[in-house]
């Protein structure tokens, strides 16, 4: 049965966010065990050594009471080396004592909640697990450095993913010298784990199909979970939604077939773009795209300024998302 996306305005009951705090359905099956360390980059398996080391105090059930401070491990490198995989293993051992969410997800936390609220509801927890971490605006740099702060002094431990290392957040994007003070105390809290080696899903050497066929869009559309959007419409429909919901946006849609697809015009949209395509990667959704290939969403001026490493990651995610509505393995 065909789906509609379009005009979607999801609205999420404050009491829900902290329960959905939850790794995504993509990395259900993701455990210590599971994650598959690369021979040829050694740091992939001191990575895994670090993480187990770090969640084993937890395992054992430590009351956080008799612990002191929190401790906070970081997961630095590329996209697609495991760093997510790595997080939502922690997630699931922990078994409902770790809350796991995107960076967005946790400021909107605070906006729905207020800081205080959010802090209480979060320091229950023994670990909290932070998702391609990234300071984007002061105003976001201000508040997870304060609530880093204080669930580390509450006993709460930090486990966090980003490819960018913690003093070098925000650089590039905003004034982040005027703000060193609050992202130098971001960094303290962290014990740096870097993680090397290639874009597992391009281990095979894929490149992005070619534009979809109308048959192929039809097709897709027509599969159950199935939706059909025209490109510009869905950049200014998201546009109207904010990125803390677009999982919400896209809950029931298994495959996305695309009309249209052209260049972005400016920073905001492709941000808007970036966070959606996390979230349907989240859901393993397949997608076909007419138009201009889905390389070229993001304009060469774009892919070498300060966002760069995101819209990396969201082509990675793109292309392993194009080859599944093929019905390729990407392994």
């Amino acid at each position: 049965m065909t789906v509609t996306v379009l005009g979607r305005r999801p609205l999420v009951d404050p009491s829900d966010l902290v329960a959905a705090l939850v790794p995504p359905p993509h990395f259900d099956g993701a455990t210590l065990d599971t994650y598959l360390p690369d021979p040829a980059h050694p740091s992939q398996a001191q990575a895994l050594a670090a993480v187990a080391r770090f969640a084993a105090p937890h395992l054992r059930r430590v009351r956080l009471g008799r612990r002191g401070p929190g401790t906070g491990i970081y997961l630095d490198g590329g996209f697609g080396v495991g760093k997510t995989h790595l997080l939502a293993a922690v997630a699931h051992a922990l078994r409902g004592r770790a809350a796991f969410g995107t960076f967005v997800e946790y400021t909107n936390l605070v906006g729905a909640l207020g800081f205080a609220a959010a802090r209480d509801a979060l320091s229950r927890f023994a670990v909290v697990a932070i998702d391609e971490f990234e300071l984007d605006d002061p105003g976001d740099t201000l508040i997870m450095a304060r609530l880093m702060r204080e669930l580390t002094d509450a006993g709460t431990c930090i486990a966090a993913t980003s490819n960018t290392l913690p003093d070098a957040l925000g650089e590039g994007r905003f004034a982040a010298e005027d703000f060193q003070r609050e992202i130098q105390a971001v960094s303290r809290v962290f014990e740096v784990i870097r993680i090397d080696g290639p874009d597992y899903r391009h281990r095979g050497d894929l490149e992005f199909p070619p534009p979809a066929s109308e048959e192929l869009l039809g097709s897709l559309a027509g599969t159950a979970g199935g939706a059909r959007v025209g490109w510009p419409a869905l950049v200014a429909d998201i546009a109207q939604v904010h990125p803390s919901r677009y999982g919400a946006y896209v809950d029931g849609v298994t495959a996305l077939a695309v009309d249209g697809v052209a260049p972005l015009d400016d920073q905001n949209q492709a941000l808007r773009v970036v966070a959606l395509v996390d979230r349907l990667y989240d859901r393993d959704v397949a997608i076909a795209a007419s138009g201009e290939p889905l390389t070229a969403i993001f304009p060469p001026e774009m892919l070498r300024g300060g966002y760069r490493k995101k819209y990396l990651r969201a082509l990675s995610r793109l292309e392993s998302m194009a080859h599944a509505a093929l019905g390729d393995r990407v392994v």
